[in-house]
């Protein structure tokens, strides 16, 4: 009997950023969820600017214009 390893893919796919959440959805199915106070510029940010974000560098990053914020995956990750 064989078992296949999960291999896991820190690219994002979706992001979700709520009243008092960032939450990131992940190309493995992870999702990894950071308190909005640790990002001062979406927590001021209106619902239309923090919903305004792409996925810069493959997905290894998001980007809000609106507010010129950026989140890298891999510290989400590592702050998790």
């Amino acid at each position: 009997m064989s078992i296949s390893a999960v291999k896991r893919d820190p690219t994002a796919v979706a992001v979700t950023v709520t009243d008092d959440r960032l939450v990131v959805t992940l190309k493995d199915g992870r999702e990894v969820a950071a308190p909005l106070v640790w990002f001062p510029r979406l927590l001021d940010a209106t619902t239309a600017q923090r919903g305004n974000w792409r996925l810069i560098g493959r997905g290894h990053g998001i980007h809000w214009p609106d507010l010129d914020e950026d989140v890298s995956v891999a510290s989400l990750l590592k702050a998790s």
